[in-house]
């Protein structure tokens, strides 16, 4: 089994991904649902560590310093850097805050210093929202964002023909790292007999609004 395989194990086992039928902020109807947050206990916030780090090896990306943007980020990023360490890779990480501290050591951020090459670690991309805040706040401290590593792409188009992680990657020139994507999911419902009905759903979900 691909560890794409089973990351997709691990997220259908905690609840994270789901089938069905899930109304999506853009209005869609969706035949899956994926929320990361429900990744909560250590055992399987470790496992979900160790996904992002051997997808964004396998990348090849080089980066220095990992950046996770509040709140779902904050978790992820700690989390890859825990494995990466792991792997005998000591690699720092900062975190936003969305309300700016006015005591102790105060600011918007917290962690290491933002420097260098950052990678930034998110659960999706949606509007891209975050990703567009983190760029800034990276390029305010005078480092370059160069990456994003996400944990499942849908690929699936926004309001134009691209995807939210297409227009990420052609709006900011930066590389996505997903551990999974929709591709990767119907092949693995492709496997699984007793999911024939779900992969219907999805495939033609994809015909309809796949990027």
């Amino acid at each position: 089994m691909t560890f794409k395989n089973e990351f997709l194990e691990l997220a259908i086992a905690r609840g994270a991904l789901r089938f069905g039928e899930f109304k999506l902020k853009s209005g869609r109807i969706s035949p899956y649902f994926f929320n990361a947050g429900q990744f909560s206990g250590g055992g399987a916030l470790a496992s979900l560590g160790q996904y992002y780090a051997r997808s964004i090896t396998a990348s090849g990306l080089q980066f220095n310093m990992l950046f996770g943007p509040a709140y779902k980020g904050i978790p992820l990023a700690t989390a890859a850097a825990i494995a990466f360490a792991g792997q005998g890779r000591d690699v720092p990480c900062a975190f936003n805050r969305k309300e700016i501290k006015d005591h102790g050591e105060g600011g918007a951020l917290m962690g290491a210093p933002l420097a260098g090459r950052v990678l930034i670690v998110d659960d999706v991309i949606t509007a891209g929202t975050a990703i567009r805040e983190s760029v800034r706040i990276i390029e305010a401290a005078g480092a370059k964002a160069v990456g994003v590593a996400i944990a499942l792409d849908r690929q699936e188009r926004g309001h134009g023909d691209l995807s939210a992680v297409q227009d990420v990657e052609a709006q900011y020139g930066l590389k996505v790292v997903a551990i999974a994507s929709l591709a990767d999911l119907l092949a693995f419902v492709k496997i699984k007999p007793q999911m024939a009905a779900t992969r219907e759903a999805m495939e033609n979900y994809r015909t309809l609004y796949g990027a």
